[in-house]
């Protein structure tokens, strides 16, 4: 008998623990579940409210009045990094699935939204990115990024293959006392830069979230980014619109310091983890 009872007990700790050790095999693969993420880009002049294309006014640090009726760049390249300072790059250099055009036209209440597949469940502290595409996918090919060459041409943010790919697009109009002369400043690289010498204007953006983004299979953390482009003339290099620089287009002097400007106009404002 108690042989009998010995046994009857050594088979329910067998089975208790065999439940518990499928209990835990599961819990261990829903906790390695991939998740997901949205970053939200809102522009603005000094990060007040959203822009209205060909309604909002600014007058930059040099006292020259402008407002935009085109506002595009392209977002490539996002990394992740979590709190030991490991990086998850998320689809670098492959702007069929990694790129993105940001469209003040597209903007929903202000805001114009990505959402991203695949996120290792993790707790991220910082994010980066590029503005514009980068030599490493460029130099792949027209084959190798065929989706994105047609947003991007359907969105006017190409020229031909040769020259490449409109990194950001800021059309619009300035003036003294109100906005009344046309401008285009239209950056981006001419084609191969190393074999046609000329500036890569390919910049990465690097920022620190206020809060952390906790990615699960269930948690969908959103990252609101205030974009000022009050940059543009105001920023790092104080520019002005003149004859001599407002219909200009690849990688001039003037659009390098656009570009250097534009770099400094990101910002993380918060973090929503639900």
């Amino acid at each position: 008998m108690k042989i009998y009872k010995f046994l009857s007990l050594f088979c329910i700790a067998i089975t208790l623990f065999a439940l518990s050790s499928c209990r835990n095999n599961d819990d261990d693969s829903t906790n390695e579940t991939p998740g997901n993420l949205q970053i939200k880009f809102e522009n603005g002049f000094n990060n007040l409210g959203d822009i209205v294309l060909n309604q909002t006014t600014q007058t930059s640090s040099q006292g020259q009045k402008h407002q935009l009726s085109a506002l595009k760049y392209v977002v490539s390249n996002i990394s992740l990094f979590d709190e030991n300072g490991n990086e998850f790059k998320y689809n670098e250099n492959n702007p069929d699935k990694g790129a993105f055009i940001i469209d003040q036209a597209d903007a929903v209440a202000g805001i114009i939204y990505l959402n991203l597949n695949g996120i290792p469940k993790n707790n991220y502290k910082k994010i980066k990115f590029g503005l514009g595409i980068s030599q490493n996918a460029y130099l792949l090919g027209q084959d190798g990024q065929a989706e994105f060459w047609n947003k991007a041409k359907q969105k006017g943010m190409s020229w031909s293959w040769a020259a490449g790919y409109v990194f950001v697009k800021l059309e619009g109009k300035y003036g003294t006392s109100s906005p009344a002369t046309e401008f285009m400043n239209h950056t981006g690289n001419m084609g191969n830069t190393t074999a046609n010498n000329t500036p890569d204007l390919y910049r990465e953006v690097t920022l620190n979230l206020p809060t952390t983004a906790r990615v699960t299979a269930t948690i969908t953390p959103s990252i609101h980014i205030l974009a000022d482009l009050n940059q543009y003339l105001s920023g790092e290099n104080p520019l002005t619109l003149t004859s001599t620089n407002d219909m200009m287009m690849g990688s001039s002097q003037h659009l390098v310091n656009v570009t250097n400007n534009l770099t400094k106009m990101f910002k993380v404002d918060h973090v929503h983890n639900d």
